[in-house]
């Protein structure tokens, strides 16, 4: 398959913390208008691999391939990890959606304001056409009557769902979602895992990193499983719910067969 086909191609990825090696070679690919979900018990990686692909958190070493770019990362000998320039990171990240499990709103703006904060202030985009967009998107998550609220008046699940509102409304080729139920109370999962699947049925080129087992299976097309900081085993999500070959993902599947 040719680079025209890849929403994201990550080559060769590491990352340690002192001694902890967290990420020990990483590669994949995610197609355009499919959802790529990544699952894993905790300390396997997963999020730090989702942060490494927008370099919130920078590699050690590898490329991360998006839109035609390429973000390098290297250590040299003197131990600086030495990364893509500046101007590079920001117009990549203006081409990735990230949606935090901890919604990162800010809380002196309301629900709108949030939404329209990139759009205007990064984008240069008029004030009345970001308004109109983000209240399209407000709408589209079901958070249009709450445009004037601000995040402490809302429900986790509400501030995730305008959280997604705000990545949409930089028109990303990708999105990317760290664990966006994991700090929600169970009856508030639904309506944001709602939203999500709607903007898979709609073709959106997504990598999930998600412990929601039966949600990953359905909504997505192809599926990594990680293990120590490498990707364990990876295929079409029938494949490795109904006949994992690894003995560490059968073990980790127990619970939800």
């Amino acid at each position: 398959m040719t680079i025209e086909h890849y929403a994201v191609r990550v080559e060769n990825i590491h990352k340690a913390y002192g001694s902890n090696e967290v990420l020990r070679g990483i590669s994949f690919s995610a197609e355009k208008g499919h959802v790529l979900s990544i699952i894993g018990a905790s300390g396997s990686g997963k999020s730090t691999l989702l942060r490494c692909i927008n370099h919130l958190v920078v590699p050690d070493q590898g490329e991360v391939h998006i839109a035609g770019e390429v973000l390098r990362s290297h250590r040299k000998r003197d131990g600086v990890v030495v990364s893509s320039d500046a101007r590079q990171l920001e117009r990549v990240r203006a081409r990735l959606g990230m949606v935090f499990q901890s919604f990162n709103l800010w809380s002196h703006r309301s629900a709108l304001h949030n939404v329209i904060e990139g759009p205007v202030h990064v984008q240069g985009i008029a004030r009345d056409e970001a308004i109109a967009h983000a209240m399209q998107l407000l709408d589209k998550v079901g958070m249009a009557d709450k445009r004037d609220a601000y995040p402490a008046e809302l429900s986790g699940g509400q501030q995730q769902r305008v959280a997604i509102a705000r990545a949409l409304a930089m028109n990303p080729d990708v999105l990317l979602f760290d664990e966006p139920t994991s700090a929600l109370d169970p009856e508030m999962v639904g309506e944001v895992l709602r939203v999500i699947r709607q903007l898979a049925d709609e073709g959106r080129s997504m990598i999930l990193v998600t412990h929601e087992m039966k949600f990953a299976r359905e909504v997505s097309d192809h599926t990594l499983f990680m293990h120590n900081g490498l990707i364990e085993e990876e295929g079409p999500p029938a494949a490795l719910f109904d006949q994992p070959q690894s003995p560490r993902l059968r073990q980790f599947l127990l619970p939800t067969q």
